[in-house]
């Protein structure tokens, strides 16, 4: 998760801030509102926001590849490395875009839900799709990888609220994450990488399946996705920020 949402809030409370240094916002909000225009939704964007977009290119990829390996050969990972390298990818764009609007001075409330949408595709979506072409796929599975990625959501929505009112240090920034932030379950894409690269996919996924041919048929391994989940809506846990 960028830091924008943030940066974003410590300007909009500032109250002597004028309307020509708003970082853009209002001239936003007039282009948004406009009746007039095919193309002003674009004109509306800024720098940021676009690279925000690249964030959820990678995601919305990541997931198109792993629906590619499904319709493949089981053996050819190469879609499915694909699937697992598009996730860093947006990890990076996701860093960049921070960086951008703080350059450009210049942060909105549209590139705050952006930039929420484009994490949960990425970092919520993608890796539960990731799961499921690997062969995490029975009933319950979906069950829980589905608990994953609303969890993410959830975590996402809360932190949208929240970012206003959560402790500030001296610039204005948000002293700490409250759960685990999004882009952490990249840990659990690195993971599936390893198990790539050893063949564990299918039959061969680590810890096997319980309950097989039971309704209650689930893969263990699956319950750490839903550890991860917890993690991430937790209130208690209190993650400094860099």
């Amino acid at each position: 998760m960028s830091r924008r949402k943030s940066t974003m809030a410590s300007s909009s409370s500032n109250s002597g801030v004028s309307s020509a240094g708003d970082g853009g916002q209002e001239k936003q909000k007039m282009l948004l509102s406009s009746e007039h225009g095919h193309f002003s939704l674009v004109k509306a964007l800024h720098l940021a926001d676009l690279v925000t977009e690249l964030n959820g290119f990678c995601g919305v990829m990541s997931v198109f590849s792993s629906m590619r390996y499904c319709l493949g050969d089981p053996s050819d990972y190469s879609a499915l490395w694909a699937a697992l390298a598009f996730m860093p990818f947006g990890l990076f764009f996701d860093f960049m875009d921070g960086k951008i609007a703080r350059w450009r001075k210049k942060s909105s409330l549209m590139g705050q839900e952006l930039d929420s949408l484009a994490d949960l595709i990425s970092f919520g979506l993608s890796p539960a799709a990731a799961a499921f072409a690997m062969g995490i796929r029975t009933s319950l599975d979906h069950f829980f990888l589905a608990f994953f990625v609303l969890c993410g959501l959830t975590r996402l929505a809360r932190f949208n609220v929240t970012v206003a009112v959560l402790p500030k240090d001296k610039t204005g920034k948000s002293k700490y994450f409250e759960g685990t932030p999004i882009p952490t379950t990249l840990s659990i894409a690195s993971l599936m990488a390893y198990w790539v690269s050893q063949g564990w996919t299918h039959a061969n996924i680590p810890f096997g399946i319980i309950g097989e041919g039971t309704i209650l048929e689930f893969h263990p391994i699956v319950l750490l996705f839903v550890l991860h989940g917890c993690l991430m809506v937790s209130k208690t846990i209190h993650i400094p920020k860099p």
